[in-house]
């Protein structure tokens, strides 16, 4: 049984998706990175189904405090299937389909000044409009957040009221589709998040570029900064996703970004608190 924080009434009501990819992966905390031709202990270790948009998914369930529709494709193999379990486990309402074609694997090392290093391996599988998935429910969603799909989904995602979405989604994607996102959020780390300015013909009407604990900045809005931690940080996987996953929410429910972006930022921090994805439970004040 799923338990659930307490909702902030204003999201409670929503109806939210999520439709992107999965990675099964394997968490290892140590002192420090390894150097070559070293061998290293972890001092930590578990294992979960995550990637952007499975992190961002349950962030939104523990937000709303209802079970959020997760649109994937995942593999016939044995991972794929204990995938499955685990994201209906987290209160996820899976929609998937599946591929004969391995499930996607990842390695996230995590030092201890809190900071990951992550190796992913295999085929990113994505769903497609031509999959036999629900995709007209999509147009009764407040919002939809998208991090893998081909074209002809994302205009079926376009329907919800609210649509958000990585740069991972990427630029041939986005343009093919034809669609203008709500807003695209991405880190301003990451080369492989960044998007030139007026590569799109129909750009987001909302700009966000995370900086870690320097905050990041939006366009438009300016910069804005990160919440202090209270405590050191443990891990920085899936801040960036989980920050994602509170502005979709706060958006979602007519919020102006900056209020969406507080929260957005009260969810990463949350996150760099523990040990992988999923720990940390999340409401608005």
């Amino acid at each position: 049984m799923v338990v659930f924080p307490e909702p902030h009434p204003a999201l409670a009501a929503l109806r939210l998706a999520v439709v992107g990819h999965v990675e099964w992966v394997t968490f290892l905390a140590l002192e420090q990175l390894p150097a070559a031709g070293t061998v290293s202990h972890a001092t930590a270790f578990r294992e979960e189904p995550a990637g952007a948009a499975a992190v961002a998914a349950v962030q939104l369930a523990r937000l709303t405090g209802r079970p959020v529709r997760f649109y994937t494709a995942l593999g016939t193999d044995a991972i794929g299937r204990q995938a499955a379990d685990r994201l209906i486990a987290l209160g996820l309402d899976l929609q998937v389909v599946w591929r004969d074609a391995p499930t996607r694997r990842g390695v996230s090392v995590v030092d201890a000044a809190g900071e990951r290093t992550i190796t992913i391996y295999g085929e990113r599988l994505a769903p497609a409009a031509s999959d036999p998935l629900p995709w007209g429910d999509l147009s009764q969603c407040d919002g939809v957040f998208v991090t893998a799909a081909d074209p002809e989904a994302l205009v079926c995602c376009r329907r919800a009221r609210v649509l958000t979405a990585t740069p991972r989604l990427r630029l041939p994607v986005l343009e093919a589709s034809g669609v203008s996102c709500d807003a695209l959020i991405g880190s301003a780390l990451d080369p492989a998040e960044a998007i030139p300015d007026g590569a799109l013909s129909r750009p987001p009407r909302l700009r966000i570029a995370t900086e870690g604990a320097a905050g990041g900045w939006s366009d438009p809005g300016g910069r804005f900064a990160a919440v202090p931690l209270d405590a050191p940080p443990v891990d920085s996987y899936g801040c960036g996703d989980s920050f994602a996953a509170g502005v979709t929410a706060g958006l979602a429910a007519g919020w102006s970004p900056a209020a969406a972006i507080a929260l957005g930022a009260r969810c990463g921090a949350a996150c760099a608190g523990v040990f992988g994805p999923y720990t940390a439970l999340v409401c608005p004040p």
